[in-house]
């Protein structure tokens, strides 16, 4: 080895080692990421709770619940769409409970051409699943109320709308509006940890093969 190959070999071997540690740490990402996936399908596939008082969200996300009580008063509509449906609104209402506490339900989706129907109150039972949604960060705009769209979940917002708890179920199953498609909830947080680790593995292979060509054109030269 001469003194001019000691740089890029130097150069060559903290580069693979940093490139080596982004692909394990990634990697490492992708099981802690698996371990949450977990935990999430457990809580909607476990048996439906009643709502408890004062529910956290930290540790019932996601957990089945059923709820029995009346679908009363104005709707939220919340802009989205669905395959093979096309645009429309999930809808979300007040649901007043026995006890006289009053939560969220999201009923599911109604097209576009639904949104101006009138529902009447209805007493229902909902099995489905407590939800805080986690839809909106600084580029959400606010909701237009005079046209009743909104472009997210936010629970505490609707909850003062309404005038209910912060506290929301999904149902799993239609209930007394024909009209509404359930949208249960799902597992939709993406897992792409084990893409990056291939790509920082990569870049590696690549780092040490042009290091390794390098240092032999530098011998060669040498020569």
């Amino acid at each position: 080895m001469t003194r001019r190959m000691i740089v890029p070999l130097v150069f060559g071997i903290v580069g693979a080692a940093i490139l080596a540690g982004l692909g394990t740490w990634q990697v490492q990402r992708l099981e802690w990421k698996k371990a949450i996936l977990a935990e999430i399908s457990a809580k909607i596939a476990t048996d439906p709770i009643a709502i408890p008082e004062n529910p956290e969200p930290d540790l019932l996300n996601y957990h089945a619940a059923t709820a029995s009580g009346r679908l009363d008063g104005p709707e939220i509509h919340v802009l989205t769409g669905r395959k093979r449906e096309g645009p429309g609104f999930r809808v979300i209402r007040a649901l007043t409970m026995a006890d006289g506490r009053r939560v969220l339900a999201d009923l599911g989706f109604v097209a576009e051409a639904g949104k101006s129907t009138a529902r009447a109150a209805t007493d229902v039972t909902i099995v489905g699943n407590l939800i805080w949604p986690d839809e909106t960060d600084g580029f959400t705009p606010a909701p237009n109320l005079d046209r009743n769209i909104w472009f997210a979940r936010d629970t505490d917002k609707m909850a003062a709308h309404l005038q209910t708890e912060p506290v929301m179920i999904a149902a799993r199953a239609r209930t007394s509006y024909d009209d509404i498609i359930p949208m249960p909830v799902t597992v939709n947080i993406p897992n792409d940890h084990l893409e990056y680790a291939i790509t920082w593995f990569s870049l590696m292979v690549i780092w040490i093969g042009m290091t390794a060509f390098l240092l032999w054109r530098i011998k060669r030269a040498d020569d």
